[in-house]
């Protein structure tokens, strides 16, 4: 271990020993020396007399300690539905429904903390511009000359005289501006593993809902619809053999059916006409099946009889079968009328549910959630517990609805139903055959029929819902028809959720009827079920619900009926509305009946078989279950209903019952009620508590036995013993209403029989009874930290104080009998002595037991210690600050309560100390629960006894105080006995830990601050007296530590205002007090001192001292495991730093400062650990990192480290050992890992980012060099730490993102977000974007890949606050060291090692500006020195240097230049010639050029003119060879360059540019930053070239790219999801998805953050474009661009631009109207390219789009004239026709262009959507034209072999694109017959015609051209010509009949067209335009005439029946009028 000599002991305090514990087992363990906790400040005495003398203003920064942190809110419980379920009104409940009632509909009291919202406001967002970031790939310089290059800009000062003091001071000020104001918002998230500081809220209680699943029923009919049918659905599971649901029932019959019911259905109320339901299935299985029944109104005969006609007959059917039906329906109509009440059944369908749930869900099992393992399982453990806590308290929520598929079902078949197999036994034994085959539907009859359902997952929240008791359900909208209702679930399994409702239902369900022996007329039997209040037939109660379309309630149900049936089982469900007060009266009776089908004369339908009842209470209690109940014939007795049938007494006249008494009658009961526990321990005690409160008369009956008031208080005692023993499911569901009675119990003194009986105690014991089992079941899930869901909620929101005690007086003794002892009753009077003794065995006498008059037993030493620690208590001294209008304490708190009163907080705690055995293990073992009971139980006595102005020291009672302090003892001891035992038992002391920690955590904001700190301090102590493990130790005093820290007023809890030089003892002056300027004043021991960790800081800042000594301790330790430890308490602090960096608190500077202050230690303890931090550069240099020491101790000058280390101040470090100094190396402990080392080197930068500058620089000034070397080499290790490494890419990239995956972090995100601590609030506002460790900084020509883009503007601001705290470091020890002359050179190596180093990585252009102006103001300082000594260092510069000068931004390669320049320029001064600096920049340039595949010549040769520039203006140095040495050098250089670096081929041609360019943006489809520059340059140099439309294609593919991946980072569903939005736009957009998932990986970091990667940027974008389109004339596109925007604008609220938008919109319509079809969009030529000289484009086609009305020979003569140039005019020659090229024929030395003019072409059903000029003109990708010749090679000939070839290109996009000229990638072409090209002809004049007649409004000139081109005598090969040449004569080859007839026809219309137009011209005419419409008349007439005979000659052939399609095909192969082909020949066939 390491020893420091120089060690002066702070004066006052004494000097502390290092203790040795041995234990046997462990070797002997030894405990740093400064470990032991000090004595706190006493808190609120020093506040007290302190808080006056001191600057008050930066306490009150920190919301000047408010008094009281802890608020309690009333919050209005949610209610799912409108309205509470409440129970009937006008009832006088009894007080345990009252109870109930109250417990489901009263608020919640939930304690806040009232600062912990304080960082509401903040939202720190990682701020930044992208302005330093360009990245551009640019052509290559053709010229090398250097003299001809422009140069860079020059820096203005560099050449001017300055003191290296003026460099330095304007770099200062340079670099104070515009720093980012908290440092650890850019740097990622702690990794962590083991955050204990986050209590999860608990969720709030609510009702329990299973996967709910939503079923429709759409249709049910059969094939003959004759009689009204109706459906009952419920769900059932096979493998548990149980009904899941109640029933729905549903009726789907059509009005006029439903007509046959009126006279029975007096009204239909509205929420029986729903036709959908809501299931709920907690547990899925594969084995549940829907089960839908269907009945029909009674009918004479079976089932089958009745089914028979559905099974043959069908509607469809005429004659007779329609007959039938008519028949049917009648005698449907009268059975309706006569026995419309009753039903039969009938039908039914199963469907099975397996393929709604996802099955792979089922097979997992429930996750255990006891939260085994070692604390590696830690964070398995915390996911789980986070998973769990989030489904609530049901561990079967594992299934999440979203398993489920929505899926719509038909079915076509019925079973019947089969009459003596009803029940629901036989219809489990079917769905089990049906299961396992479709045997079923062999061995039962089937119907068809149809059933259409449709099942879903329910959506969150269904409009129009009705709960099971049918209350409507929010959100609820009247004007839906129909409801939906919601169905209750019978879960197969318990649920363990609390009742948070009143629901009060009861199930009766009549199975099985046995009169078989009954000889009389018992066939068709139904029961009618009535609950009755009484035995008058009218006290039947309307409770009953209504089935389908009838009354909500109805009085009486009959069950269906099977046909002459004397046994018969039923299947009915009676659901009742249970009253909420039941009394005796209340019984279910059941009538039998017989039912005649047929009518007979006089006879009634029903004929009555007897009677039988059921009473609901027996002994009060409701009775469920299954019974066997006698039928009585005849009317039953007076009073029946108080018994029940079995035991009835017998009567006179006796009754007659069937089978004499027998149980003849089957049924069963059950009941779902919040009010009934159904549970006999449960009713037990909640009667016995009830009679307690209300008056009763003794002695009443519970269940059977009945109750004295003398056994009372034992029966009492022994139900609250027994509660436990209850069954878990209903304690769960009673659990809230059970603990509140137990707690009331515990503070409410009774009097019964005159004696006060006291059950705190008991209570008390059950209460852990229960907690124990709770936590022990293992179906109850668990949160992070181990505790019970279901009690964590109750704490939270249930909890609240015992109503205020009335004390409660039984008759029988007076109220002079109750004791008036002080209020600690302990044990009161126990009447039962057996009870007594069970439970008062041994009891541990506690020191604050007034009832106990023994001594206090002192055997327990800690106990005794702590008790004689308390603080001396001041109330006497205090301050009337406090306390004004009040002196007397203690009279304020005798009026404040009466003496015997008990506090339910002292009684907890009074219980919790004399618990004794088991009670008192799992007081401990779950103490959380007691803890968070007593803090909500402190906090609400604090507000209700207004105790919150009271001084914290007097709001409790010292007895209390004392209890607290004992629990807190035993319960560390209890730590300290567990942890060191099987892992199972030391996590358990973790969570008690844990546990104790929030418990001090809270009492912080409510007790007495001094006190607890004294709490904290024994806890310390007695753990490290108590444990042999040193890691164990830290880590348990760790986790402690970081639980308190995490207090929102931590800073003020540590006086963090005062600094360490006012002692509490002796207050001084603070530093804030004292202006900055007189730091020089500070003696250098007081500053020194601020570094260390010395007693007296220890114990002003007691919590951070704790916490540094945990760290101090942790670093110095070699023992196993200690690394984990280490990374926890690294962690610990960090997480703390950036909680302050969160804090918006703590934003203001001063604030920085003193925080910063308070942690000056750490600097201490980080440079003492120097050599175990990591080494992050691969390479240790002998002066870089330091080596070993002894190479030190041996170099003249050096201090050994050991005296440096004292010198440093380090002192709490020492080892008083006796050891030589001088002999001992470097101290041996633990090296810490690459994150560790991290984190903590990011404190060390947050200190000196954030502390007084200052006082650091006298710190630094007044350190030994060792010191300051040290110091360094912290530097260097932080450069290379923070250093953005990338993954190595071969080809394109050097340095990639290194993301290293932060998955706990992500994992437990969720968790800290739902956190409680001041810290989970923070975190939850601002969350860092977790990611990587730093700055994608500047790489030139760095391809920024997808992973890098996402968080750059946060690194970028990272990497230069890191680096430029490095400069400011840095500048302080050369300062320091320019006084310090001795050891400059030393210090100076270190300094530019560091720099020189940084350079080496990726850095930002800010970073890089003032590490440029550094490195300039050390030369011009220290020159001499740097080119002498420092050789090595250097060549490194002058490497880094001249790659930066390669930048291609500008500012970086100004910064660059000035520095070579000024480095040459230095380096000549010191020596006169700068060899050295020359070869080195020579030899760094060669290896630029070879190894750097980034570098950019074109911008090194930039630099290079640069210097040249400042060599030539440099006026000094133009008398000096210096100039003309530069310029060789620099000629040199560029020699080189040109040599070694290819010539870049520029091409001048502009479709070439746009495809070269196209082809680098195709390149970067993978990185959307680049490819985005690249589309925006293409717009840039289309918009030059006036291409609007195309510029605007570039922006609008630039938007899809930056909304495909907004989509992917945020999904709003205002935003366009990716490219696919903009197909409107351009289908050519769909390529910007080509976005493969690998590329974009979640974990990698750095994607799209340029300023166009945002909303704003894509709506930019998408503006930009749209005026571009409007530009061009494309105003339809404009309102498609527009359709994107205006979501975004609206959902920002930007009415200002949206007017604007709307505006252009307008004009863009506008635009549309007014100029139509004027717009002139773009010619298109077919390009072909035929000879090698072409190189790439040889045989290439291209479809060029070129500007509106360019002619042929314009593109004809700018590609010839462009391609002469570039291969001789006489080599380029232009193809004249459109003919096929044929390349043989062509001369192999020439280049040749082959130019066609082409139209859009479009199939003709195209046609149908592109009606507008427009569409005609957008996105097309089908050009035509048409070459015509003949078969001799001629290309025109006669009529009659005129042929035609019309020839179809594809391209490879359609236009208008990102580019003017697209590939052809297919052609097509048809060859045309004479004839053919004739009838193309005369249906092109034809379309012609009609166009010129139809025109509106009419145009006579265009009318009369068109009309004498078609009729004009003298028209050549004009139509008469065509017709005489095709249609003289038929054709003798068959095949051209068809053709034939088609151009006879064409002519036939063309006629008549000729016909309308010249009838339309004779109205259009002037007068003197008569003679000439005579004249066309004419010869419309002499045309008619010739052409007649043609064409009413029509081929018979033609008109035959029928003619096979195939053997006239083949002529029509290569027709090109395909379609309408198609069409001819489908007609033929």
């Amino acid at each position: 271990c390491e020893i420091r000599k120089q060690f002066t002991l702070q004066p006052g305090f004494e000097q502390f020993c290092q203790r040795s514990l041995s234990t046997p087992g462990f070797s002997t363990f030894q405990l740093p020396s400064f470990y032991d906790a000090v004595d706190p400040v006493d808190f609120e005495g020093f506040l007290m007399t302190q808080l006056n003398n001191l600057d008050l203003d930066l306490a009150q920064e920190l919301g000047d300690f408010p008094e009281d942190d802890l608020d309690v809110v009333f919050t209005p419980k949610e209610c799912r539905t409108l309205q509470p379920s409440m129970p009937e009104d006008g009832v006088e409940l009894d007080s345990h429904v009252k109870d109930c009632v109250q417990t489901y509909i009263r608020e919640w009291l939930i304690v806040n903390r009232k600062n912990q919202g304080i960082s509401d406001t903040c939202s720190l967002k990682n701020k930044g511009s992208r302005k330093d970031f360009h990245k551009t790939t640019s052509a290559a310089c053709s010229d090398p000359e250097l003299r001809s290059l422009q140069p860079d800009p020059r820096l203005e000062h560099l050449l001017r005289h300055a003191s290296a003091e003026e460099f330095e001071r304007l770099n200062e000020e340079a670099r104070r501006t515009n720093r980012h104001p908290e440092l650890l918002s850019l740097y990622p998230s702690v990794d962590e593993e083991d955050v204990v500081e986050i209590r999860p809220v608990p969720d709030r209680p609510k009702e329990h809902l299973g996967n709910r699943i939503l079923v429709k029923l759409h249709t049910l009919k059969f094939d003959i619809e004759i009689e009204p049918l109706f459906a009952c659905i419920a769900l059932y599971d096979i493998k548990e053999r149980k009904k899941i649901s109640e029933n729905f029932h549903c009726d789907l019959n059509s009005d006029s059916l439903r007509g046959f019911l009126r006279s029975h259905t007096p009204s239909i109320d509205l929420s029986t006409q729903a036709r959908s339901a809501v299931f709920s299935v907690t547990y899925p299985s594969p084995d549940i099946y829907l089960v839908i029944k269907i009945e029909k109104v009674l009918q004479q005969g079976e089932i089958g009889d009745c089914a028979e006609p559905y099974m043959v007959l069908k509607e469809s059917d005429a004659g007779k079968t329609k007959e039938k039906i008519e028949k049917l329906k009648a005698q449907a109509e009268s059975f309706c009328q006569r026995l419309g009440k009753y039903r039969m059944p009938f039908a039914w369908i199963p469907i099975s549910l397996t393929n709604f749930f996802n099955l792979s869900t089922l097979e997992r099992e429930i996750p255990e959630v006891e939260g085994k393992g070692s604390s590696s399982d830690k964070r398995a453990t915390l996911l789980q517990a986070r998973r769990l806590s989030e489904r609530g308290f049901n561990p079967e929520d594992n299934y999440p609805a979203s398993n489920f598929k929505t899926i719509s079902l038909t079915l076509n078949t019925f079973f019947k139903q089969e009459g003596d197999r009803l029940s629901d036994e036989d219809l489990f034994k079917f769905l089990a055959d049906f299961k396992r085959s479709s045997s079923l539907q062999r061995r039962i009859k089937t119907l068809p029929g149809t059933l259409k359902v449709e099942i879903s997952p329910a959506p969150e929240n269904i409009g129009y819902c009705l709960t099971p008791e049918l209350l409507p359900v929010k959100p609820f909208s009247e004007n839906r028809n129909r409801p939906l209702k919601e169905i209750l679930e019978f879960p197969v399994r318990e649920v363990y959720v609390p009742h948070t409702i009143y629901r009060n239902l009861l199930y009766v369900y009549p199975q099985r009827l046995n009169f078989a022996n009954r000889l009389a007329s018992a066939r068709n039997i139904t029961i009618k079920i009535q609950f009755m209040c009484g035995e008058d037939p009218s006290c039947a109660m309307p409770v009953i619900f209504g089935k389908s379309s009838g009354p909500e309630f109805v009085q009486e149900i009959y069950t269906a009926i099977t046909y002459h049936n004397k046994s018969p089982d039923f299947y009915e469900e009676v659901k009742i509305k249970l009253p909420a007060k039941l009394t005796e009266k209340h019984h279910l009776l059941f009538t039998f009946y017989h039912i005649s089908c047929q009518p007979k004369q006089g006879a009634s339908v029903e004929t009555l078989l007897g009677y039988s009842w059921l009473p609901i209470l027996l002994n009060d209690r409701l009775q469920t279950g299954h019974y066997s109940l006698p039928v009585a014939l005849d009317k039953l007795p007076l009073h029946y209903s108080i018994h029940s049938p079995e035991k009835i007494p017998s009567q006179t006249p006796p009754i007659k019952w069937v089978e004499g008494h027998k149980g003849v009658f089957i049924v069963e009961v059950q009941a779902v009620s919040s009010v009934h526990t159904q549970d006999n321990h449960l009713e037990k005690f909640f009667t016995l508590c009830h009679s307690l409160e209300s008056q009763v008369t003794f002695p009443f009956r519970v269940m059977d036995q009945k109750i004295t008031e003398a056994s009372l208080e034992h029966e009492l005692k022994l139900s609250i013993i027994c509660l436990n023993s209850s069954r878990l499911e209903p304690l769960v569901l009673f659990l809230h209403l059970v603990l509140d009675k137990l707690f009331q119990l515990a503070v409410q003194p009774m009097v019964i029989a005159g004696q006060t009986a006291n059950f705190s105690q008991f209570a008390f014991e059950s209460v852990v009874a229960i907690v124990n089992s709770l936590h022990n079941s293992k179906e109850l899930s668990k949160d992070q930290h181990g505790r019970n869901c279901l009690l964590a909620s109750y704490v939270y929101y249930v909890f609240r104080l015992p109503d205020p005690q009335r004390e409660v007086v039984k008759p029988g003794g007076g109220s002079s009998a109750v004791s008036t002892e002080s209020r600690y009753y302990t044990f009161g009077r126990t009447s039962a002595v057996s009870v007594g003794s069970k439970l008062l065995q041994s009891r541990v006498i506690s020191c604050s037991n007034p009832d106990i008059t023994a001594t206090q037993a002192a055997n327990d030493e800690e106990v005794k210690n702590i008790m004689s620690s308390k603080p001396v208590d001041h109330s006497s001294s205090r301050m009337s600050y406090y306390i004004e209008g009040t002196n007397d304490m203690s009279s304020l708190c005798a009026s404040t309560r009466p003496s015997n009163k008990k506090h339910f907080h002292e009684e907890l705690a009074l219980q919790m100390v004399v618990s004794t055995g088991m009670v008192r293990e799992s007081v401990f073992k779950y103490a959380w629960f007691f803890f968070e009971l007593l803090i909500k139980s402190m906090a609400q006595y604090v507000h209700n006894t207004e105790k919150q102005d009271n001084p914290r020291r007097s709001r409790f009672s010292d007895r209390f105080k004392d209890d607290i302090t004992t629990i807190v003892s035993v319960i560390t001891s209890e730590i300290a006995a567990l942890v060191v035992k099987p892992p199972k038992e030391s996590e358990q002391a973790e969570k008690i830990n844990i546990s104790l920690a929030f418990f001090l955590y809270d009492l912080l904001s409510l007790m007495d601050r001094g006190f607890v700190f004294n709490l904290i301090k024994h806890y310390c102590n007695q753990l490290s007296n108590k444990l042999n493990s040193l890691s164990t130790l830290i880590s348990m005093r760790l986790e402690f530590l970081r639980i308190l820290c995490s207090h929102e007023h931590y800073l003020n809890l540590n006086l963090f205002f005062m600094t360490s030089a006012s002692a509490p003892a002796s207050p001084s002056p603070s530093l804030s007090s004292q202006n900055s300027s007189s730091c020089s004043s500070f003696q250098d021991q007081k500053i020194t001192g601020m570094f260390d960790l010395s007693a007296e800081y220890r114990q002003q800042h007691f919590l951070t001292g704790l916490l540094f000594t945990e760290l101090a301790a942790a670093l110095d330790a070699d023992s196993e495991g200690i690394s984990k430890v280490q990374r926890k308490a690294v962690n610990a602090i960090l997480s703390l730093l950036s909680s302050h960096d969160l804090d918006p608190r703590c934003s203001k500077k001063e604030v920085k400062n003193k925080i910063a202050a308070l942690y000056l230690p750490l600097v201490g303890i980080i440079l003492d650990s120097l050599p175990q931090l990591h080494d992050f550069t691969n390479i240790r240099s002998g002066k870089g990192r330091t080596g070993n020491p002894e190479e030190d101790q041996d170099s003249s000058g050096a201090i050994s480290q050991s005296v440096a280390l004292a010198i440093a101040g380090s002192q709490f470090n020492i080892r008083n050992s006796g050891i030589p100094v001088v002999s001992l190396p470097y101290r041996q402990s633990a090296a810490l890992g690459p994150d560790t080392t991290r984190n903590l080197l990011i404190c060390f930068l947050w200190i000196m980012k954030n502390a007084d500058q200052n006082l650091i620089q006298k710190w630094i000034s007044d350190l030994p060099s060792m010191q300051l070397n040290r110091i360094l080499d912290l530097l260097f290790i932080c450069v290379s730490c923070f250093e953005y490494k990338g993954k190595q890419s071969s080809d394109k990239v050097s340095t990639q993102a290194l993301q290293k995956s932060r998955d706990v972090k992500a994992r437990l995100e969720e968790a800290l977000l739902r956190g409680e601590g001041a810290r989970g609030e923070m975190m939850k506002r601002c969350r860092i974007p977790a990611g990587n460790d730093r700055s994608a900084g500047v790489n030139e020509n760095l391809r920024w890949r997808k992973e890098q883009t996402q968080w750059r503007q946060a690194n970028e601001r990272q990497d230069k606050d890191f680096y430029i705290l490095f400069l400011i470091l840095g500048c302080f020890i050369i300062k320091s060291a320019s006084f310090a002359a001795e050891c400059r050179d030393n210090l100076l190596g270190g300094v530019l090692k560091v720099l020189v180093n940084s350079l080496g990585y990726d850095q930002s252009t800010t970073y890089l500006t003032h590490c440029f102006a550094t490195l300039r103001a050390l030369i011009a300082k220290f020159g001499d020195l740097l080119f002498e000594e420092e050789v090595e260092q250097c060549a490194d510069l002058c490497q880094r240097v001249l790659h930066h000068c390669s930048s291609s931004i500008d500012i970086t390669r100004t910064q660059a230049c000035a520095t070579l320049y000024l480095l040459m320029r230095y380096s000549f001064s010191s020596s006169s010639n700068f060899s050295r600096v020359k070869m080195q920049v020579t030899m760094s340039l060669a290896s630029l050029v070879g190894k750097s595949p980034e570098f950019n010549e074109e911008f090194l040769r930039r630099s290079l003119r640069t210097i040249l520039a400042y060599a030539e203006e440099d006026t000094d140095m133009q008398a000096t060879p210096f100039p003309i040495q530069v310029e060789e050098l620099l000629c040199n250089l560029n020699g080189i360059l040109s040599d070694t670096v290819k010539m870049r081929e520029f091409q001048e041609d502009p479709e070439m540019l746009m495809d070269l360019m196209y082809r680098i943006a195709k390149g970067y489809q993978t990185s959307p930053d680049l490819r985005l520059t690249w589309l925006q340059n293409m717009a840039e140099k289309h918009t030059k070239r006036k291409c609007y439309t195309e510029a605007a294609m570039c922006l609008v593919h630039a938007a899809a790219l930056v909304s495909e991946y907004l989509s992917m980072l945020e999904d709003r569903n205002y935003l366009p999801v990716g490219s696919v939005s903009f197909q409107n736009i351009s289908s050519n957009v769909l390529e910007e998805s080509a976005v493969s998932d690998d590329v974009l990986s979640p974990d990698e970091d750095g994607i799209c953050s340029g300023r166009y990667f945002s909303e704003s940027g894509l709506v930019g974008l998408l503006e930009q474009a749209a005026e571009l389109f409007s530009t061009g004339g494309l105003y339809e596109t404009v309102n498609e661009v527009y359709k994107i925007v205006i979501p975004i604008l609206e959902a920002h609220r930007d009415f200002r631009k949206l007017t604007l938008t709307h505006s252009k919109l307008q004009k863009a319509f506008d635009s549309v109207i007014n100029k139509g079809q004027k717009r002139m969009f773009g010619t298109y030529f077919r390009v072909g390219f035929y000879g090698s000289k072409f190189g790439d484009l040889d045989e290439q086609e291209f479809v060029y789009k070129e500007p509106a009305i360019t002619k042929l020979p314009e593109i004809s003569h700018r590609l010839e004239g462009f391609y002469g140039q570039c291969f001789g005019e006489d080599a380029v020659e232009v193809i004249k026709d459109s003919a096929p090229v044929d390349k043989r024929k062509l001369d192999p030395n020439k280049a040749y262009i082959q130019i066609t003019f082409v139209e859009p072409y479009f199939d003709e059903y195209e046609m149908k959507d592109r009606v507008t000029y427009f569409e005609k003109n957008f996105n097309i990708c089908r050009f035509m034209y048409t070459t015509p010749f003949t078969m001799d090679g001629r290309p025109r000939g006669e009529l009659s072999e005129q042929y035609k070839r019309n020839t179809i290109l594809t391209t490879m996009h359609a236009f208008p694109y990102i580019k003017t000229r697209i590939n052809v990638i297919q052609r097509e072409e048809f060859i045309l017959t004479p004839i053919e090209v004739a009838i193309e002809d005369m249906r092109k004049k034809t379309q012609e015609l009609t166009a010129a007649t139809n025109q509106e409004p009419p145009d006579a000139k265009m009318l009369q051209m068109v009309l004498q081109g078609s009729v004009g005598a003298t028209v050549n090969q004009g139509p008469l010509e065509v017709a005489q040449v095709f249609l003289a004569e038929i054709p003798a080859d068959p095949k051209l009949y068809r053709h034939h007839n088609k151009l006879r026809l064409c002519f036939k219309e063309f006629i008549m067209r000729c016909g309308e137009a010249v009838e339309k011209n004779k109205h259009l005419i002037t007068a003197d335009q008569r003679e000439y419409h005579q004249e066309l008349k004419r010869n419309y007439i002499k045309l008619k005439e010739s052409l007649r005979p043609m064409i009413e000659r029509k081929i018979p052939e033609l008109y035959k029946p029928v003619v096979k399609v195939h053997s006239i095909r083949e002529s029509f192969r290569n027709h090109s009028f395909r379609k309408y082909d198609a069409q001819t020949s489908s007609q033929s066939t």
